[in-house]
């Protein structure tokens, strides 16, 4: 069984549609970006009070493919502090602190919005 397919035109159109799709999405990610940061600051216990209000976030790629990182920039004793709230870790005298889930709850419902907020800003 032989099966042909033929093809006039061409995909300009398309490719048109997908680099202008690229440049819309990157205010939508900063929007989560911020909207994430804000969540973290929230979320992260008050006793830590220059941990809560050391995150920010960068927006890395192209070409259609994009992630954005949170970064939290306390760092003591050469430890990143929001790390060792979420995971927990030893103390000095022996003694063990348990990790706190603060960060997944908190990015949680920004990442569950994005993909439709991508989706939205795509087909205006």
């Amino acid at each position: 069984m032989k099966v042909w397919a033929t093809n006039k035109g061409n995909f300009s159109k398309t490719i048109d549609f997908l680099k202008n799709a690229n440049n819309n999405v990157l205010p939508v990610l900063h929007a989560a970006g911020q909207k994430g940061v804000e969540a973290l600051r929230n979320a992260t216990p008050k006793d830590t009070q220059l941990a809560a209000s050391s995150w920010g976030y960068t927006i890395d790629g192209g070409d259609g493919n994009y992630s954005i990182t949170f970064h939290n920039y306390d760092i003591e004793g050469g430890y990143n502090v929001a790390i060792l709230i979420q995971y927990g870790h030893g103390t000095g005298t022996g003694g063990y602190v348990a990790g706190r889930d603060f960060i997944n709850p908190a990015l949680q419902p920004i990442f569950d919005n994005l993909a439709d907020d991508i989706w939205k800003e795509i087909n205006r």
